[in-house]
C-alpha cells in the first residue's frame, strides 16, 4: 500500500527564510556599492556570486509559493529551486534606489536635465551589468525555469533593471528629457555648437530600453517617445526656413542649401541618432523642403535647359528623383525643349538639307548627341528621360520643315538611305575602315527612330544593287555589318533580299568564269572584254524599261552566252536588261586615245560612227530603233561632251545631222559620258514610290489575315489596334488604308461582316 504523503514542513520554510536573512546581509551590502560605482574587489565579488549561488541551490521539499501568477496565490509543486524571494528582495531594492534618483532631477531642464540623466543612466546601466554577473546562477536556473513554464513577469536581472528603470525614472522624466534632447537639435541646426554625447546618451537610452521591452512591438520606446516628435519638430523647422530661403535666394541657390541641409541631417543620424531614422527623417525633409515646392523647380527647368546650365541640371534632378513622382513634369518639359530645338535646327537648315543626306544626318546627329550626353552627365542616364528623347526624335526627324517641304513624311527615310550609300560607295573621301563603323553606327542611332522603315528599306536596296553591280562598294565587310545592323533591328525578313543580292553576286562571278572557261576560243574572237550579272527575279529592285537593236558584237555575245546559261539550268529565262549595261570604247580616231565610259544605248549610238562619220537623228534611230525621244535624251548629252556635234543643239529634229568630232580634246583620258537620263531618273522615283504603296497594301493584308486567322472573330476597332501594333515597327499605317484592304479582303472571301453587327469581322478559313 501507498504511503500518505508528508505534510508541510513549517520547520524547513523558517529554515530558508532564516538562510535568505543570513545570505542577504552581504548581498544587500553588495548591492549597494555596486549602485553607488564604488569599487569592487575580485574578492567580494566571488562572496557575492557564492551567496546567491548557495542559496539558489538550496533544495526545498513541499515548499511554499515561489512564483506569482496572475496576481493569485501560487500553487504548491513538490521540490523547488529556491530563488523568489531573492529576486523580489533585489526588485524593492532597485526600486527604491531608482525613486530616490528620479526624485533629484524634478526640477531640472535643458541641458541640466540631460547631463542628470545620460550620467546616471550610464552608471545605472553598467552597475546593473554587475549585478546581472552576480546573478548569474540565479537568472540561469530559477528565471529560467520560471519563463519556461509561462510567466510573463519574471525577468533576467538585467532585464529587470531596464524595466524597472522605464517605470521608476523614464515615464518620469521622459517629457522634460525629450523636449531638452530636442530643444539642443534645434539649436544645432540654427548653426551652434552642442554637445552631442548628451543627445546620443539619451537616444541609447530610449533604444534600449526598447529593445529589452517585453512588449511584442519592438522598439516603440524610441519611437514614440522621441522619433514621432523629433520629425514633428523637423518639418515645423524646415517649414520655416524653407520660406525664408526662397524669399531671399534664386532657385539655383536654394538647391545649394537644399543639398546642405540634407546632408547636415544624415551626419545628424550618423553622430547621435539611431540609424532606423535615417529613411523617415530624409523623407520629411524631402516632403518640406522638395516636395512642397515641385512647381517652383518645374518653372525654372526650362531656364536651366534652354541656358544649358548642367550643373543646376543635375542638382535639380537628383533632388526632384527623392520625391515619388517629383521628375514626371521634368521629363515632359524635357521632351518638348528637345522638340523645339530639333524643329527649330531643322528649319534654319531645310533649304540646304533637303538635298544633301550628309548635312541632314549631321544636323539630327548633333541634336541626339547633345542631349543623349546632357542625359548621360545630368540625369544619371535615366530610363525615363531616354524615352523622352526617343519620343523627341521621332517627333522631329520625321515631321519637320524638310519633310513638309517634299510634302513626305518618309523623306528622312530617303536622305538616311542616300547618307549611307555615301557612305557605302566608293569615292576619293571614303572614312578609314574603324571610321566608317562609326558612322554606320551613329546611322543606325537615326534609323530606330524613322516612323517609315519600310521606305528607308527600298532607297537602301536600290543604292545597294546600284554599288553591287557597277563595283562601287567602298567595302565588303561595311556592306555585311550595315546589313546585319538592319538584320538585328528588323528582322531576318527586312534583310532577305539585301542578302540574296550578294548571293547573286557571288553566283555571277562563278557563271563568268565557267563562260570564260568554255568558250575561251569565242571570247579570244571578239577582241573585247564581255562580262554578264545574274540577278535573280525579285531580289533586285530593277526594271527593264526599254530595248533597242544592239550592235552585232554584242548580240553574238549575249546569243553565246544564253546558250551556254541554258546548258547550266534547265528552265531558267533570261531577261536582258539593256538600260543597266554599261561599257568602255577605246577610240582612235582622235589625236589621243581615250577610252569612252557609256551606257548600251550610248555604245550604239557611237559604234555606227565606224560605218561613216555623220548621221541624221532619223538614221540613227531606224539603226538603233530607240524610242525618239529617249534617243534624243541621249544624244542631247553625247553632243554636250563635245564628242558628236551638230549645227544646232537646242532644236534637234529627224533630218538634224549629227557628226563626229575629230578634233575632240579632253584633259582626262579616261571620259564617263554614262550620265542617268531624267526619263530614268524620273521612272525610278516613281516606280520606288508605287512599289512602296504597292508593298505596304499587301503587308497590311498579311496582318489582317494573322490577326483574324488566331482570333476568329474580332470588332472592327480591335483589329484596327492589333494591325497597328503588328506594323508600326516597320511603318504607320493610315486607318483609312487599313479600312480598304479589309473591304478588299472582304471581296477576296478571306473575311466576312457577322450578320446583324457590321463592325464585327469573321475570319473564312
Amino acid at each position: 500500500m501507498g504511503r500518505p504523503a508528508k505534510k508541510h514542513d513549517k520547520a524547513s520554510v523558517n529554515k530558508s527564510n532564516k538562510m535568505l536573512d543570513n545570505i542577504w546581509i552581504q548581498v544587500k551590502d553588495g548591492v549597494e556599492s555596486i549602485y553607488k560605482g564604488e569599487s569592487m574587489s575580485s574578492q567580494k565579488y566571488m562572496i557575492m556570486y557564492s551567496c546567491v549561488y548557495n542559496y539558489c541551490t538550496k533544495v526545498q521539499m513541499n515548499a511554499p509559493p515561489v512564483r506569482p501568477q496572475n496576481n493569485k496565490k501560487p500553487t504548491i509543486i513538490g521540490a523547488q529551486v529556491l530563488g523568489f524571494e531573492l529576486y523580489t528582495r533585489i526588485t524593492n531594492f532597485i526600486e527604491n534606489y531608482l525613486d530616490k534618483l528620479q526624485k533629484g532631477a524634478v526640477n531640472l531642464v535643458d541641458e541640466d536635465i540631460l547631463v542628470f540623466y545620460t550620467k546616471q543612466w550610464e552608471d545605472y546601466r553598467f552597475s546593473s551589468k554587475v549585478l546581472n554577473g552576480v546573478c548569474s546562477y540565479l537568472n540561469r536556473h530559477w528565471v529560467r525555469r520560471e519563463t519556461e513554464e509561462g510567466s510573463t513577469e519574471i525577468y533576467q536581472i538585467y532585464e529587470l533593471a531596464m524595466n524597472l528603470w522605464k517605470i521608476h525614472v523614464f515615464k518620469h522624466l521622459e517629457k522634460q528629457v525629450t523636449a531638452a534632447v530636442l530643444q539642443l537639435i534645434e539649436r544645432e541646426r540654427h548653426g551652434e555648437l552642442i554637445n552631442t554625447s548628451l543627445v546620443s546618451g539619451v537616444i541609447n537610452c530610449y533604444v534600449e530600453l526598447g529593445l529589452n521591452s517585453n512588449l511584442s512591438t519592438n522598439n516603440l520606446i524610441y519611437e514614440n517617445s522621441f522619433e514621432n516628435l523629433f520629425i514633428n519638430e523637423t518639418e515645423h523647422f524646415y517649414l520655416q526656413e524653407s520660406l525664408n530661403l526662397l524669399s531671399t535666394n534664386t532657385i539655383s541657390e536654394y538647391m545649394k542649401k537644399v543639398e546642405e541641409r540634407l546632408q547636415e541631417e544624415t551626419k545628424r543620424v550618423q553622430i547621435y541618432l539611431h540609424p532606423s531614422t535615417h529613411d523617415r527623417l530624409q523623407k520629411a525633409c524631402e516632403k518640406i523642403l522638395i516636395g512642397k515646392y515641385i512647381n517652383e523647380f518645374n518653372c525654372e527647368f526650362i531656364i536651366f535647359l534652354v541656358s544649358w546650365r548642367t550643373t543646376d541640371l543635375t542638382r535639380m534632378y537628383q533632388l526632384l528623383s527623392k520625391i515619388p513622382n517629383g521628375l514626371i513634369d521634368l521629363k515632359i518639359i524635357f521632351e518638348n525643349f528637345v522638340l523645339q530645338d530639333g524643329l527649330s535646327i531643322l528649319d534654319k537648315c531645310a533649304d540646304a538639307a533637303i538635298n544633301d543626306p550628309e548635312l541632314y544626318t549631321k544636323e539630327i546627329l548633333d541634336i541626339y548627341v547633345k542631349h543623349n550626353n546632357l542625359i548621360n552627365k545630368s540625369f544619371n542616364n535615366d530610363n525615363g528621360f531616354q524615352s523622352m528623347l526617343d519620343r523627341a526624335c521621332i517627333r522631329f526627324i520625321n515631321h519637320n520643315a524638310i519633310t513638309k517641304s517634299s510634302k513626305t513624311s518618309s523623306k528622312s527615310s530617303e536622305l538616311l538611305a542616300k547618307y549611307c550609300d555615301i557612305l557605302l560607295k566608293t569615292s576619293s573621301k571614303n572614312p578609314e575602315e574603324n571610321e566608317l563603323e562609326d558612322a554606320l553606327n551613329q546611322g543606325m542611332i537615326i534609323f530606330k527612330y524613322l516612323e517609315d522603315k519600310d521606305v528607308f528599306e527600298k532607297y537602301y536596296c536600290k543604292f545597294l544593287a546600284k554599288r553591287l553591280i557597277n563595283h562601287m562598294s567602298a567595302s565588303d565587310d561595311a556592306e555585311a555589318s550595315m546589313i546585319s545592323k538592319l538584320k538585328q533591328t528588323c528582322g531576318f525578313e527586312y534583310t532577305s533580299k539585301l542578302q540574296r543580292m550578294f548571293h547573286d553576286m557571288g553566283i555571277s562571278k562563278d557563271l563568268n568564269e565557267k563562260f570564260r572557261n568554255n568558250s575561251a576560243s569565242f571570247v579570244k574572237s571578239l577582241e573585247m572584254d564581255f562580262n554578264v550579272q545574274i540577278l535573280s527575279s525579285g531580289s533586285w529592285p530593277f526594271k527593264n524599261s526599254y530595248t533597242f537593236a544592239l550592235p552585232n558584237q554584242l548580240e553574238k555575245c549575249l546569243q553565246k552566252f544564253t546558250c551556254f546559261y541554258s546548258s547550266q539550268f534547265c528552265g531558267r529565262k533570261l531577261t536582258w536588261m539593256y538600260n543597266l549595261s554599261k561599257g568602255e570604247l577605246h577610240t582612235n580616231c582622235f589625236k589621243n586615245k581615250y577610252i569612252m565610259q557609256v551606257s548600251t544605248m550610248q555604245m550604239t549610238i557611237f559604234l555606227l560612227y565606224n560605218s561613216s562619220l555623220s548621221y541624221t537623228i532619223q538614221q540613227l534611230q531606224e539603226e538603233t530603233q530607240i524610242d525618239f525621244n529617249l534617243l534624243i535624251q541621249v544624244l542631247q548629252i553625247i553632243l554636250k561632251s563635245k564628242v558628236l556635234t551638230t549645227n544646232d543643239e537646242k532644236n534637234l529634229t529627224p533630218s538634224s545631222v549629227i557628226k563626229l568630232f575629230k578634233g575632240y580634246n579632253n584633259k582626262k583620258l579616261k571620259v564617263n559620258l554614262n550620265v542617268p537620263l531624267k526619263t530614268e531618273q524620273k521612272i525610278e522615283v516613281d516606280n520606288t514610290e508605287k512599289h512602296i504603296e504597292e508593298d505596304r497594301k499587301i503587308l497590311i493584308q498579311a496582318a489582317i489575315v494573322r490577326v483574324m486567322k488566331t482570333r476568329k472573330i474580332l470588332k472592327h476597332q480591335q483589329l484596327l489596334i492589333e494591325v497597328l501594333n503588328q506594323l508600326n515597327t516597320k511603318f504607320n499605317p493610315k486607318v483609312s488604308i487599313i479600312k480598304k484592304c479589309i473591304d478588299i479582303l472582304i471581296e477576296k472571301e478571306y473575311l466576312e461582316r457577322e450578320e446583324g453587327s457590321k463592325d464585327t469581322y469573321k475570319y473564312l478559313a
